[in-house]
């Protein structure tokens, strides 16, 4: 979070702020309640408290903005009820200098919550739209990639949707997302789009003809195996659009 909030951090930055970490949280380890959890204000403080040292009263600076400034949003326990089955964290109107941090926060959630539930033998699924914001970031990417790679061992089913193909594409880490997804829906794509996920995923000529100026709910489904072997299926998906569970689920307005 520190890194997200402040960039570029120190080694010596580093290790001053885990040192006020592990005595701001001795409280709550003390008695695991959550009104002892710290917030920002306490790493503040904690840093404040520290004398003689420029490290830290200069990441306290850093701080400061988000403690007692304009981006203070943050430092506050969480009003979310996170005790249904069912949970949506929208950050859209967040400000792009929060942005990154709301994506941790999230991120760090649905981990510790994956790694509750497979103790409790239950599995977890993690849908994220706008999928491409992730991978805009080094620090996010990173983060993102880790967790993608080891969720599926912990019992959880993340499933990513981006209309930006083409930034998803360009990410550095977007090879180990894809040899870590074993099952990708390809919907109509732009040319240019079409080439690269031809090349990537062995989408034969043919193939492509069912993502090249299709309707909606007709493409591509791309499945691996247990032994890595990859299996290309066109679909079709006539959906009745005078059903309720079609005007649930649309985000179209071509209804009444």
């Amino acid at each position: 979070m520190c890194e997200a909030a402040i960039g570029n951090l120190e080694a010596a930055e580093k290790s001053i702020i885990d040192r006020c970490i592990r005595k701001i949280y001795q409280k709550y380890l003390d008695d695991p309640n959550p009104e002892n959890i710290p917030v920002f204000k306490d790493l503040y403080n904690a840093l404040r408290s520290v004398e003689n040292n420029l490290h830290a009263q200069d990441v306290a600076d850093a701080l400061e903005i988000f403690v007692t400034g304009s981006l203070s949003v943050f430092n506050h326990r969480t009003n979310v009820d996170v005790n249904n089955r069912i949970l949506c964290f929208d950050i859209r109107k967040l400000s792009e200098h929060l942005h990154k941090m709301g994506i941790l926060v999230i991120v760090d959630y649905v981990w510790n919550k994956i790694s509750n539930s497979r103790d409790k033998n239950l599995s977890t699924w993690f849908y994220v739209d706008e999928f491409h914001l992730l991978l805009n970031d080094p620090l996010t990417a990173a983060y993102s990639t880790k967790m993608w790679k080891e969720l599926r061992k912990w019992g959880g089913k993340p499933t990513g949707i981006t209309q930006n193909v083409t930034d998803v594409l360009l990410s550095h880490q977007v090879e180990n997302i894809l040899k870590n997804s074993a099952f990708i829906v390809l919907l109509g794509q732009a040319a240019g789009d079409r080439e690269i996920l031809a090349e990537r995923l062995g989408i034969s000529p043919q193939q492509m003809e069912y993502i090249t100026d299709t309707g909606v709910g007709e493409g591509l489904i791309y499945y691996i195996d247990k032994h890595q072997h990859g299996t290309i299926i066109p679909f079709k998906d006539e959906f009745p659009t005078d059903s309720k569970l079609y005007k649930l689920m649309s985000t179209s307005n071509d209804y009444d």
